[in-house]
């Protein structure tokens, strides 16, 4: 059985941070929440290192990562499409 047809992990969109690893992405992925008080928008980002295979992505492109099996010690992530490649 292949990854693509094991359980639908969750999908996130956001933009890459470093490609510096072999194989290897940082992406920040951005969202908002509300402020319980004040209710005020505010934005929160969390990283994930998630799994290029073919080296494809650079620093600002826009990419969407799905959950995987542990692919080593920190990474949990696979890339699924490059959405926007950076502009110049």
């Amino acid at each position: 059985m292949s990854e693509q047809t094991r359980g639908a992990g969750r999908v996130l969109k956001g933009i890459v941070t470093s490609d510096k690893a072999d194989k290897t992405i940082t992406v920040e992925v951005t969202r908002t929440v509300r402020h319980k008080r004040y209710n005020k928008f505010i934005k929160r980002r969390a990283r994930y290192h998630a799994h290029d295979d073919k080296n494809e992505c650079e620093i600002g492109d826009t990419v969407t990562i799905v959950e995987s099996r542990p692919l080593s010690a920190t990474k949990r992530w696979r890339l699924q499409k490059i959405v926007e490649k950076r502009r110049l």
